[in-house]
């Protein structure tokens, strides 16, 4: 078969080059289409739980939201892994599933779940993240406002209804994330003396403000046979109809909102800042791509709209790209292509060194673009993307190696002359010679990758890629091996052709005849020499280190920075700055910018509490560096000068690095230790003496254990028979207490932008603990009742976060490992 095979290729081979040549074309074109990305996504089939809500201590998150959702998200069919956070403003579920299984099946069983779920009164129902995965976080940008004197809201607003809604439209964006900046709010500030003076209850004014902005629809009337619609306008448009809202009358005359409120434009209360370089606070944009899509081609295009975007912007406000996943993807590309492109030239020029023959030299180097054109096109139909993992793993040396044996099997017999028979005879029967020998070497290299793709996990969608492009170019290149080399051997090499004798392997074969008869001669010895050297090699492999890939340097760093709990956003903005600061004027040559995020963003895609920041420092080309060799040395550097700043510990780490490692396991750092457990202050205790221990372990570095008290909380703690005693309902008092933190009433709209319309006590009576005492309540039997005669104030350390694994508490102690392996660390 074989035989017939090689004849028919000899016989056509105008045709078979013609075929090569289309099927090359379709090799380009696929690789043109072909998703390109740094890492494999290694991300598991992942869907995230939302609830937000304010104002709720953390215990309270986990035992009235959080866990009442775990216990109706359980039972899930393939759910591998289940585990929350909660905080006092966020309670977040992250559901694993089992490889393989459909994001949207996986949503769809999530959604009919929720649905039949009850929540505490005024808490928003669960939301799902985004259908990302863990290297969907593609694109950030900065809006800043320049002009001194505009409202603090003003970067915030253009970020949410001009920036966002266009970058929404481009394809393949499931979402992009506001972080930091001041949300716009209509706020009607209440003095509670003045309602005491009218004797009017707070609930009053919240049902007023509720009830009188409406718009409603009336149905329809007709007139001289035209149809009118009926509309009841109550809406909101702009400020000073707040004020002339009426809450009640006392004989005729009217009781205005403004009559016992302030109101004012501000700003909601904030989870989460943003910092940019000398600017101070800015807006971080965060745009996510959706699952299975091409990073390359998604981050191009929001590039593209931000740049038409910016020519729309209001005066002042500026949009500044600070990070491209294609600035990583060109640099591991650009590394790809200059290996493949070496490559290929050393095969090259070792192949004409050896074989003394050019056009012989030039149809085995065409077998590397072939096969690997081959590979490109199934790449593209099985959906493997390009990367340093997958291309990197190319050996040229693989996809030559039958080339090279039938090509200077087909030039030798040639030189020898072809006598009574054919050139094409002579091709024939010199591929065939040596055709079956290197068809089982194909077929054994092939066998050997063959278990890599049985690997389960994180671990087969790290190495399968690599796995199956290797097989595929070992696949090109054995179909080429049937086809195309025969065919160019029989169009290019030509009747006696001549074998140039190299000197180079004149020389090689003379030492090596020589070296074969002195070991021939000393076979026991060399056998025991090869056993031992296996020993020895065997024993330094097993002391060597190990890790799961080698770090790739992407050309950004993100320090983590972690504060005590129930530190203010004011204050771990400052920080934040602050760090800013330093590394500014320590590194000037090595950073191109810096920017910092604290706390939790809009959508809840990385859930941080105000104590922690992220410190983003992209990097300017090595080559301009002058205090760091690599950025190993750079992170050292680093450490050196902010490891004296009080009050804050600090890992350091990448961005695509820390988004695997936090949504893999919920740890941003290399190591994670994670103790289980129901009492948090025993946990707490266990986690010290644990972080004790690594302490003094060499290697290990950043040390820190997750925060889960230390939240500072002033409780309110009703009094019921007191509140019998003035005849006060707990709601009164409850509804009280949460105005200090703004109740939403409903919305203001201004042309196509709606903005909340919140209630508060006014600030006067909420900006210190001491404050709040002096609150006084309107009790229904005509007395004025302070707030602490109904309530027990009291202040307690109280969680800062509370996570779970599968319905039980834990807390991590982490760090990161530097100038040590991570084996020896576990070891």
């Amino acid at each position: 078969m074989l035989k017939r095979l090689i004849i028919g290729v000899i016989n056509q081979r105008w045709l078979v080059i013609s075929i090569a040549a289309l099927l090359s074309f379709g090799g380009i074109v696929s690789v043109m289409h072909l998703p390109f990305d740094a890492f494999p996504d290694t991300t598991p089939v992942l869907v995230t739980v939302n609830t937000k809500l304010s104002g709720f201590a953390a215990e309270d998150v986990e035992s009235q939201i959080t866990a009442q959702i775990e216990r109706k998200l359980a039972g899930l069919a393939n759910l591998q892994e289940l585990r929350s956070i909660s905080k006092s403003n966020l309670s977040q579920i992250i559901c694993v599933f089992e490889d393989g299984t459909d994001i949207y099946l996986a949503r769809q069983q999530i959604t009919e779940r929720l649905s039949a779920l009850e929540l505490p009164s005024g808490v928003e129902h669960p939301e799902l993240g985004p259908i990302s995965t863990g290297l969907g976080e593609i694109f950030h940008y900065i809006v800043v406002d320049t002009l001194a004197d505009s409202p603090k809201s003003r970067a915030r607003e253009v970020q949410d209804w001009v920036i966002k809604p266009r970058l929404q439209t481009v394809p393949g964006v499931v979402e992009v994330n506001s972080w930091g900046g001041f949300e716009k709010q209509y706020q009607v500030q209440v003095d509670p003396q003045k309602l005491l003076a009218l004797n009017l209850p707070l609930s009053q004014v919240v049902t007023a403000l509720r009830e009188g902005q409406q718009n409603v629809g009336g149905g329809v009337t007709q007139r001289a046979g035209e149809r009118f619609v009926i509309q009841g306008v109550g809406a909101i448009t702009k400020l000073e109809e707040i004020g002339e809202i009426v809450v009640d009358s006392r004989n005729g005359v009217p009781i205005h909102i403004d009559d016992i409120a302030d109101i004012a434009i501000g700003h909601a209360t904030r989870y989460a800042s943003a910092t940019f370089d000398e600017h101070g606070e800015a807006v971080l944009g965060l745009g996510f791509m959706l699952t299975g899509e091409n990073p390359q081609d998604v981050t191009r295009a929001l590039a593209a709209e931000l740049e038409q975007v910016k020519k729309t912007l209001p005066t002042g406000v500026d949009a500044h790209v600070v990070y491209e996943r294609t600035d990583l993807v060109n640099e591991v590309l650009d590394t790809v292509e200059h290996n493949l492109l070496y490559g290929a030239i050393l095969v090259i020029a070792i192949l004409l060194a050896f074989l003394g023959n050019l056009r012989a030299s030039l149809i085995v180097a065409l077998a590397i673009p072939l096969s690997m054109l081959f590979a490109f096109n199934l790449m593209l139909q099985l959906g493997i993307a390009g990367s340093l993992m997958s291309l990197g793993a190319i050996d040229f040396g693989l996809a030559v190696d039958n080339a090279v044996i039938q090509v200077e099997n087909v030039t030798r017999r040639l030189s020898a002359g072809v006598g009574s028979r054919s050139r094409f005879e002579v091709i024939r029967d010199a591929i065939m010679e040596v055709r079956k020998p290197t068809l089982f070497g194909e077929l054994i290299i092939m066998l050997v990758y063959l278990p890599i793709l049985t690997l389960e996990g994180i671990e087969g969608k790290m190495f399968r890629p690599m796995a199956m492009t290797v097989i595929l170019v070992l696949t090109g290149s054995l179909i080429l091996s049937f086809t195309v080399i025969p065919a160019l051997c029989a169009f290019v090499l030509k009747d006696h052709a001549h074998e140039d004798k190299s000197r180079l392997v004149e020389f090689l074969k003379r030492h090596y005849e020589s070296v074969l008869a002195w070991s021939l001669k000393r076979a026991k010895l060399i056998l025991a020499t090869t056993i031992l050297l296996v020993i020895a090699a065997g024993v330094m492999l097993n002391s060597r280190g190990s890790e799961f890939i080698p770090k790739l340097s992407e050309g950004s760093i993100v320090i983590n920075l972690i504060r005590l709990a129930g530190v203010s956003l004011e204050q771990s903005t400052e920080n934040g700055q602050m760090v800013e600061r330093i590394l500014r004027e320590n590194f000037p040559d090595e950073i191109k910018e810096v920017w910092t995020r604290t706390g939790t963003p809009e959508l809840a895609t990385d859930p941080m509490g105000v104590e922690l920041s992220d410190v983003f420092v992209t990097l300017k080309p090595r080559d301009e560096w002058t205090k760091a060799r690599n950025q190993t040395e750079l992170v050292a550097l680093m450490d050196d000068e902010l490891s004296d700043l009080p009050g804050m510990n600090m890992a350091f780490t990448q961005p695509i690095e820390m988004r695997f490692n936090e949504l893999i396991s919920g740890i941003r750092t290399d190591l994670g230790i994670k103790i289980f457990g129901d009492d948090l202050e025993v946990l707490k205790q266990k986690a010290t003496e644990i972080r004790q221990i690594v302490e003094t372990t060499e290697g290990a570095a950043d040390i820190n254990v997750e925060q889960i008290t230390g939240q500072p909380v002033i409780q309110l703690q009703l009094d019921r028979k007191a509140l019998a005693r003035y005849s006060m309902s707990a709601g009164s008092v409850l509804e009280a207490v949460q105005a200090l933190g703004g109740v939403t009433t409903g919305q203001v709209i201004e042309g196509q932008r709606t903005f909340d319309l919140a209630l508060y006590i006014d600030d006067k009576y909420t900006n210190t603990p001491e404050a709040i005492e002096k609150i006084i309540l309107p009790a229904e039997n005509g007395e004025f009742v302070p707030l602490t005669q109904v309530a027990k104030l009291s202040q307690i350390d109280g969680a800062a976060s509370i996570s779970h694994e599968w319905n039980k508490r834990r807390i991590v102690v982490q760090c990161n490992i530097r100038g040590r392996d991570i084996r020896f660390i576990r070891g």
